[in-house]
């Protein structure tokens, strides 16, 4: 790989765990920021020639700490909920922070995780936010690709098994969205798009959509949900000012925000591509989701099984 040393920038979340895995197997270097390193003892500081380093990415010295020595840099910090001011800071701000930096420290290649349908005018800040990021990194003058998947999926991941939960607990599932149509993208297949773009000096300058091989609507993703889990329920659809009401009610709630208003509007569009997968270009394509799914929910509903009869029989 030409990129030896490489940092990641949101790498201890969902997609970044398995990119580190990926850059490590090619024999990469990585320098992993991270706000709680003791969070990812068992599961990112174990792998080869992976550094987690304590930092405040929104700190200029500790950006040039982590960029300091580095090849390239792969920024994929992202929120999904929050006021306009939240999306602004972590989507917006951080990338003018993270460019600002690579100028500093002489890094020239970047890759950066973006997201299908981001767009000024899209009608919710999480995707209009991720467009003004877009804008910045194309005039920095870096070696920048912009990935942009569809939803993604995978062991692990806050999309289909947020549904398995769902459906596991509530006798009928009211779903905003419903006819909203994905291209769901496997997290490996976007981890090999960021190992092929930072060894490929023809990603250079391009944007390239990560949309899966086959489409569905949100209703079709969760009725395949509860068929993979054992846990088929009715889906009620809902009309945008109830999904709004209901979002806005679930804004109120204690813990994690299940659905917010702009998950809402972001769901007012499909998120779909009208481009091919780069397939020639990255050296691979992409599994569809109808293969790899029932291998980590189905297999989750099989070891729940296994356990429960464990219970029974005293083990």
């Amino acid at each position: 790989m030409t990129s030896r040393n490489i940092c990641l920038i949101g790498g201890s979340g969902f997609v970044g765990g398995y990119l580190a895995e990926r850059l490590t197997r090619a024999g990469c270097r990585l320098r992993i920021a991270t706000r709680r390193p003791e969070r990812q003892k068992s599961r990112l500081a174990t792998l080869p020639g992976a550094e987690m380093i304590q930092a405040d990415v929104f700190q200029p010295a500790h950006l040039d700490r982590l960029l300091a020595g580095q090849d390239a840099v792969v920024s994929m910090v992202g929120i999904l909920h929050g006021s306009r001011r939240q999306f602004e800071r972590a989507h917006v701000e951080l990338t003018d922070a993270i460019l600002q930096a690579c100028a500093r420290q002489g890094v020239r290649r970047l890759v950066h995780i973006s997201a299908l349908g981001a767009a000024q005018d899209a009608p919710s800040d999480y995707l209009q936010t991720k467009a003004l990021a877009e804008l910045a990194i194309r005039a920095s003058g870096l070696d920048w690709t912009i990935l942009r998947p569809s939803v993604i999926f995978g062991r692990g991941d806050s999309f289909l098994t947020l549904f398995a939960q769902l459906l596991a607990a509530l006798p009928a599932l009211p779903l905003a969205g419903a006819d909203s149509r994905f291209a769901p993208i496997w997290v490996e297949d976007v981890a090999s798009a960021v190992a092929a773009c930072l060894d490929n000096s023809a990603c250079i300058g391009q944007s390239l959509d990560l949309a899966g091989p086959e489409v569905y609507t949100l209703a079709e993703l969760v009725r395949l949900t509860g068929r993979l889990t054992g846990r088929p329920r009715p889906i009620i659809p809902l009309p945008a000012g109830l999904a709004m009401l209901q979002a806005a009610l679930m804004e109120c709630l204690p813990g994690p925000t299940l659905m917010s208003r702009d998950n809402v509007r972001s769901l007012s569009l499909d998120n779909v591509s009208d481009q091919p997968f780069p397939g020639q270009l990255l050296g691979f394509a992409p599994a569809s989701l109808a293969a790899i799914a029932p291998s980590y929910l189905a297999g989750e509903e099989f070891n729940t099984i296994v356990s429960r009869y464990r219970s029974k029989a005293a083990r």
